[in-house]
């Protein structure tokens, strides 16, 4: 089944010059949970699925989440060119399968990219035309509780993690938008990036994404 054959019949739309959206931002700021809040509200939008090679944590669904894949099967999809951007982050690969990005732009919705900083650097020089939104924790502790209250690091990853999470959000101003998900309102987060996806569409009518 192809990308556009998951949608339903009932709701296979189509809108003019679909966007590539890039919501990215430090581990633990609530990425996964605005874009399944935003996608629920608006199905215009379409979230992109992820492939690494992390393991699966408790909760988290195969295909569902992110694709779970060996290092094997991850280097044999980046060696035939089936992912848009990859990048290693804390010793685990991640990665955008393209054909996954096409098929949603080609049915006439709103593909959503999900991807660390380095993933969201590397669609901006390979698809200028993308839109990238930056999400921020309301503060740097809060974002430690949230990694904490995860339950899956350790203080040595919590400490690596903190630090990332600095720098990157000392680099947010290389993001078209930048927005703040405070804690426990991810409807607030997901509303406001679709007041700027349907923003930007006003104001670049003409806007192509060719990947």
């Amino acid at each position: 089944m192809t990308p556009e054959e998951a949608i339903p019949p009932d709701k296979r739309l189509t809108f003019p010059n679909p966007m590539l959206v890039v919501v990215s931002g430090p581990s633990g700021v609530g990425k996964s949970t605005i874009i399944a809040e935003l996608a629920h509200r608006h199905p215009q939008v379409v979230p992109i699925v992820t492939a690494t090679t992390r393991r699966r944590r408790r909760g988290e669904v195969d295909k569902v989440h992110y694709h779970f894949l060996s290092k094997e099967e991850f280097e044999a999809l980046l060696d035939s060119g089936g992912l848009l951007e990859h990048a290693n982050v804390h010793g685990n690969w991640y990665g955008t399968p393209i054909n996954q990005v096409r098929g949603i732009l080609a049915a006439g919705r709103d593909a959503i990219v999900v991807p660390d900083p380095q993933g969201a650097r590397s669609i901006r020089s390979l698809v200028p035309d993308a839109l990238l939104i930056f999400v921020m924790p309301p503060t740097i502790e809060d974002l430690t509780e949230r990694l904490k209250h995860r339950g899956s690091e350790d203080e040595a990853s919590l400490e690596r993690r903190r630090r990332d999470a600095e720098r990157w959000i000392a680099e947010r101003d290389d993001y078209d938008h930048v927005i703040v998900n405070e804690t426990g309102h991810p409807e607030e987060a997901a509303e406001r990036i679709w007041e700027i996806i349907q923003a930007e569409a006003r104001r670049h009518p003409r806007r192509r994404v060719t990947i």
